[in-house]
This record gives structure tokens, C-alpha cells and sequence, in this order.
């Protein structure tokens, strides 16, 4: 196997897809060194004016509206425009152009949008029994976008039994569904105590200070901020022993807030903009706050990080069995006020056994690895004598 291409097709639409994607580009390239080549484009952002458009509206709402992204849900699973022809026609320059400079040989789609196009793009170029097209569902549970199932996907890797479930539901065949987990980075993995005091040192934290890491995701936004107001605001008037670190992501006005409110707590917060460094914001915590997002929630687990999970506005549907998952197996809380985060952070500090349960149970549930599984069937597409 030599000078093979892999496209990965992905949207910045939340961070969890761009996440799977590089997870997918490591493993695939530290597993088969210099023998492949591996592409990763922004279909949704890249393809046309609409489809641009509509992946900034889905952003929007994540960041300003969150209360309203159920309606998107609705609305896409409703009238299903990723298998409108028109929108495949109008797109269709972009994906020759595409087709033509990266000559795939296997496509792999990490983004539920994105299945239906290139399969017609397939089609038309007569390649569909030439060219495999693979799906990794980054969704952990039922309940998901029902643009994850195209009848022309050879392959789909999925990380749990409800979610190749829900694939079934949708009318794909169970023998083309492959439970293995979530993709998640092989940077994602737990530390020692030694390594967590080094991580916190890095950031100029206390070495040996509880830390609360208060994650408001890749585009900045939704209730995290409000929870994180909370926070500074009550816990310090509460006199609690911690610090803070708090991801703003690509928000600016929300990085400036963050510093503003900082100034103001009468303990250490540590303010980051965007960061391609997440593994190690969660390496130097001993508990995150953070929306349900798939990648995000087992990117902590895989670090053996608790997780004080959002629930002030109802999880989306694609999320609410992620937030069960956690309740039912102790490996995270949920939050349902702002104003509860006081509380909730002073049972963690106060009472060690709480929070070494938590910790436990996340390390047992992290389950990392999954990325190389993918990875290793994905080179076998290109070359089945490849080892399992």
C-alpha cells in the first residue's frame, strides 16, 4: 500500500466533529507512516453560500439561542435538505473540484450532513462500488440526526449498542454497523498525580488547588457562561477553596467578559481563548463543567475527569442519553441551576469519597482506544492484509 488518499469529511458546526476528525488523521497516519495521505474539508463551510450559512445558524443557536436548537433538530430531521438535489446540483463544482484534487480512495464522513451528497457525487461518477464510504457516528446514543443513515455507506463505526440501534431504526442493516466506541484522540488519557500538579504549574495554578475547569466548548457560548458567573460570583461570597480555569473558545466578546468577571473572584481563574490544547486544560482539572457535547464528554472521561454536565436548558435530543449515561453509571452531576454550581463544586472539595467515586467511575467508562480501531479497518479498505 503506497501513496493511498483517506478525505474525511467534517463541519465546524460544534466541536466534536473537527475533534473526531483530527482523532481519526492521527491514528490513521501513526498507524500507516507515509504511506497515506489524509485530508480533512469543512463540507458544510466549503460546499456552497446555503450550506454555509445554515452550519453558522446551527452555531448561533449553540451560542446564543441554546433553548432553541431542538426546533433545528425538528426542522433538519423534517425537511431533510442534506438529500435535497437541488442543494446536491448546486454543490456539485465544489465536489468535483474536491474529487479531482484529492483523488480519494476511501472516504470516511464524521458529520451527519455530509453522507447523502458525497454518495450522489459517487453515483454520478459511477465510483460507488469503487470507492468505500465509511461513516463514524460521533453521537454516543439514540436519539441522533437521522442524516447519520445513507444506504450507500459501506461501513458505519458506532459507540454504543442504543446508538447502531437507532441506525437499525433507520433502516440500516446490522451487519454493516460496528460498535467500537467513541473517536476519541490518543492524547486523551489519564495522569498521574505528579503529571496533574505538573499541568496545573503550566497554567500558573496552585500545584496542589482543587480545579474547576468551566469548558464553554469551541464556539463559546450556551449556559456555560452564566454557570461560570455563578460561580465566581457565589463561590466567592461562599469563601471556596478552589480555582478556576475557563475556555472562552472562538467568543471574543465572551474572552473579555471572562477576564472582566476574573478580576472580581477571590480565587484564581485561569482565562483562555481557543485552544487546539484541550487535553491539557483537562489533565491539570479535577472536575469540568461543560454541555453534553459526545466528543467533549468522553474526551474527559478518557482523561478519568468528572464531568458537572449542563442541564439548565434540556439536553438536545441527541444528548439526553449522554446525560443519562452519566447519571446511571456515577461518572457525573447534572446541573439545573446556575446557581446550584456553588453547592455542587462544595460537595466535591468537602467530601473526598464523593468525589473519588466520580473520578472512578469515569475512568471505568472512558473507554479510549476506539480511534485505532477505526483507523486499523479503515487501512484494511486500502489493504486487507493489514493486521486487526
Amino acid at each position: 500500500m503506497a501513496s493511498q488518499n483517506i478525505l474525511i469529511l467534517t463541519s465546524n458546526t460544534g466541536g466534536g466533529h473537527r475533534s473526531a476528525a483530527n482523532a481519526l488523521e492521527n491514528s490513521l497516519t501513526s498507524l500507516s507512516p507515509g504511506r497515506i495521505l489524509v485530508k480533512i474539508t469543512q463540507v458544510l463551510e466549503e460546499a456552497h453560500y446555503f450550506s454555509r450559512k445554515a452550519a453558522d445558524f446551527y452555531n448561533f443557536l449553540l451560542r446564543d439561542h441554546q433553548d432553541l436548537v431542538k426546533y433545528y433538530f425538528w426542522a433538519i430531521n423534517k425537511l431533510k435538505p442534506n438529500e435535497s438535489r437541488l442543494m446536491f446540483k448546486s454543490a456539485m463544482g465544489y465536489g468535483m473540484r474536491l474529487f479531482e484534487k484529492v483523488v480519494p480512495n476511501v472516504i470516511v464522513s464524521v458529520h451527519p450532513m455530509t453522507q447523502h451528497f458525497f454518495s450522489y457525487i459517487l453515483r454520478r461518477l459511477h465510483l460507488q462500488d469503487k470507492i468505500p464510504l465509511l461513516t463514524v457516528v460521533t453521537d454516543p446514543y439514540h436519539g441522533f440526526w437521522k442524516g447519520w443513515a445513507c444506504d450507500d455507506v459501506s461501513q458505519y463505526y458506532v459507540a454504543s449498542d442504543h446508538a447502531k440501534q437507532q441506525l437499525i431504526d433507520f433502516g440500516v442493516g446490522s451487519h454493516k454497523i460496528q460498535v467500537v466506541g467513541m473517536p476519541v484522540h490518543s492524547k486523551f488519557q489519564p495522569v498521574t498525580s505528579d503529571e496533574k500538579r505538573y499541568f496545573k504549574q503550566q497554567l500558573g495554578l496552585d500545584a496542589d488547588k482543587f480545579t474547576v475547569f468551566v469548558n464553554s466548548g469551541w464556539i463559546g457560548g450556551g449556559n456555560i457562561p452564566q454557570i461560570y458567573e455563578a460561580l465566581l460570583r457565589e463561590g466567592s461570597q461562599a469563601g471556596l477553596d478552589i480555582q478556576t480555569i475557563f475556555l472562552a473558545g472562538r467568543n471574543e466578546p465572551l474572552l473579555a467578559k471572562a477576564h472582566e468577571l476574573a478580576q472580581s473572584a477571590h480565587f484564581p481563574v485561569k482565562v483562555v481563548g481557543y485552544s487546539s490544547e484541550i487535553d491539557h486544560l483537562m489533565k491539570a482539572s479535577d472536575v469540568m463543567i461543560s454541555k453534553l457535547g459526545g466528543l467533549t464528554t468522553f474526551e474527559a472521561l478518557s482523561c478519568r475527569l468528572p464531568i458537572i454536565a449542563d442541564a439548565v436548558t434540556p439536553p438536545m435530543p441527541q444528548e439526553m442519553q449522554t446525560a443519562a449515561f452519566l447519571e446511571h453509571t456515577g461518572a457525573g452531576m447534572m446541573l439545573r441551576q446556575p446557581e446550584q454550581i456553588v453547592s455542587v463544586v462544595k460537595s466535591l472539595v468537602t467530601s473526598p469519597s464523593q468525589y473519588h467515586a466520580l473520578r472512578d467511575a469515569a475512568g471505568i467508562h472512558g473507554r479510549p482506544g476506539a480511534s485505532d480501531i477505526i483507523a486499523r479497518d479503515v487501512l484494511r479498505y486500502l489493504d486487507p492484509a493489514m493486521p486487526a
